[in-house]
């Protein structure tokens, strides 16, 4: 997993994720990809993994990894996962900074000398 994937899922279990359950046994790692925790910590659950029966993503102490399903108590039924693509170059070009103009009178405009200072045509015909 590449630091900006990592970085997506702990936001995303920051926010909650799909779900929580907590471990009802010591789980240690046997890969890399594995999730470590110990009997009653919480985890937060990311996703389902689709093609593992009964494994899940999960967050647990900073940590995400995988984790079988069978080794957690799941607190409530999963939510239905939104995967909705990011595309942070057309963002990017797509927010900008708002930048305010200033409104110049128009020929035939003038000021008047009041509190707003707004601008008032000569020619009662235009607003």
């Amino acid at each position: 997993m590449d630091a900006v994937e990592l970085s997506r899922w702990t936001r995303f279990a920051a926010k909650g994720g799909i779900g929580k359950c907590t471990a009802v046994q010591d789980c240690v790692a046997e890969s890399s990809e594995d999730l470590m925790f110990l009997k009653d910590d919480e985890i937060t659950v990311l996703m389902q993994i689709p093609e593992g029966d009964g494994v899940y993503l999960g967050y647990c102490e900073g940590v995400v990894g995988k984790f079988q399903a069978h080794t957690v108590h799941f607190h409530s039924k999963l939510k239905r996962p939104v995967m909705t693509k990011r595309n942070s170059s057309a963002m990017s070009s797509r927010v900008r900074s708002p930048t305010a103009i200033s409104p110049t009178p128009t020929s035939g405009s003038t000021y008047r000398n009041s509190p707003s200072s707004t601008p008032v045509s000569s020619n009662p015909a235009t607003p």
